[in-house]
């Protein structure tokens, strides 16, 4: 027969491994989504700088064909009567 002393033992042995073990699945699960949240802003960065290098690239295209923006003479004002 087992005493009480062993069977509050083993309650809370089992209690302890459970709850162990329920932490460390979560500890996964969080440093999974951690993870998951890192690589995704990591590629919107990357996303946001491919777009402005293909701006640039547009622009620099746009500027070759064109030829070099060049001001608008200033015309004098007329005279005043």
């Amino acid at each position: 027969m087992v005493g009480r002393f062993e069977r509050n033992k083993d309650t809370i042995q089992e209690v302890t491994e459970s709850a162990a073990t329920r932490v460390g699945a979560i500890a996964g699960i969080i440093a999974g989504a951690v993870r998951d949240v890192t690589r995704e802003i990591g590629e919107l960065i990357s996303d946001a700088i491919e777009m402005r290098e293909a701006a640039r690239a547009a622009r620099d295209d746009e500027e070759r064909e064109e030829g070099p923006a060049t001001p608008e003479p200033r015309r004098p004002a007329p005279p005043e009567d």
